[in-house]
């Protein structure tokens, strides 16, 4: 697969991907029986994941989108920038911040300290994937998709420079 000047192999297919949600869904369905929690996705890369996993929660359950920043193409700028605010008053609220991906840590480090700030009740990560190496500003994830070696990935809502987030599987850059 070609996107752009990069070449990409399949990685994760979608039939793993939708199995994995549907898992972490029942988890989350049963941590959150009567809490009413706030899906807060992280826009652009996660409103795939976002979106496949609501249809998985039965629970009485709100969701919203908020927009930060922190890539150029394939690296991390290192800045975390808002481009769209909370919307959502969520004092006293149970959130789950939903991610498509958490490598260093540095975006879910500025959002914890902004939401807690704002008076959450709870706080926890829901992230597709996770890649445990590149992580240098540590944060604690409960549920997590996979866990994937330090390499650019695209699809299933990530992209490169744009490009490849309707593709259905995830795939990996070809070195």
């Amino acid at each position: 697969m070609q996107i752009r000047d990069k070449h990409f192999d399949i990685f994760i297919s979608a039939k793993k991907i939708k199995k994995r949600i549907q898992d972490l869904a029942v988890q989350i369905n049963a941590d959150y029986v009567d809490k009413n929690p706030v899906f807060l996705s992280i826009l652009n890369g996660a409103f795939i994941f976002t979106a496949d996993m609501f249809r998985e929660i039965s629970i009485p359950a709100e969701v919203s989108f908020i927009k930060l920043k922190s890539y150029r193409k394939m690296e991390s700028s290192g800045k975390v920038k808002e481009l769209i605010g909370l919307e959502h008053n969520i004092f006293g609220r149970n959130i789950i911040i939903v991610e498509d991906i958490v490598d260093t840590g540095k975006t879910l480090n500025h959002i914890l300290q902004e939401f807690e700030a704002l008076g959450a009740k709870s706080i926890e990560i829901l992230t597709l994937l996770h890649k445990p190496e590149a992580t240098k500003n540590p944060v604690s994830l409960k549920y997590v998709g996979f866990e994937i070696p330090d390499k650019f990935v695209v699809g299933y809502g990530l992209d490169y420079d744009g490009y490849g987030r309707n593709l259905a599987d995830l795939y990996k850059i070809v070195e």
